[in-house]
């Protein structure tokens, strides 16, 4: 993933760009952990760090597979703690390419007035803001686990 974004009147680029950047800063704190670590919380409390990856994966797969592209999605209710099947390196190459897949859709929409098919008035634009909001949201959260898992901070 990559580093701090730099400005382009490219207005879906600037969006994938920053969304780059904090899909990253979440991976650098889901990174070099064990399995057991990834589904820390601190005593019982916030999500583990596996749960924000795999979310953040499906949320990308709900907004734009779904909404934008009209397939079905879902929402499972292990999306959060999943099972000892999931392994923090596979939620993490599961993440990336999820964020290949997303990147590849938004380049060939466009238009980011390109109405989402679910036919609710959402735009592209609303989708990609959307994403970046929660993507910030949960990579603060990831802050603070990682920092009170093992006293990682940082970028």
């Amino acid at each position: 993933m990559s580093g701090f974004p730099t400005g382009t009147s490219d207005e879906p680029e600037l969006f994938l760009r920053w969304l780059a950047f904090l899909r990253g800063a979440v991976l650098r704190k889901a990174g070099g952990i064990t399995d057991e670590q990834a589904r820390w919380r601190p005593d019982g409390k916030l999500l583990p760090l596996l749960g924000l990856v795999n979310h953040l994966t499906h949320v990308e797969w709900r907004w734009i597979d779904g909404e934008m592209l009209g397939r079905p999605t879902g929402k499972s209710a292990d999306e959060y703690f999943p099972g000892p099947e999931l392994t923090i390196e596979a939620a993490i190459r599961a993440y990336r390419e999820r964020a290949a897949a997303t990147d590849a859709a938004v380049r060939e929409l466009g238009d980011l007035g390109t109405p989402s098919r679910a036919g609710d008035g959402t735009d592209l634009r609303f989708v990609l803001i959307h994403l970046i909001n929660e993507t910030a949201r949960h990579a603060g959260h990831a802050d603070a686990v990682r920092e009170l898992l093992d006293g990682t901070t940082g970028e």
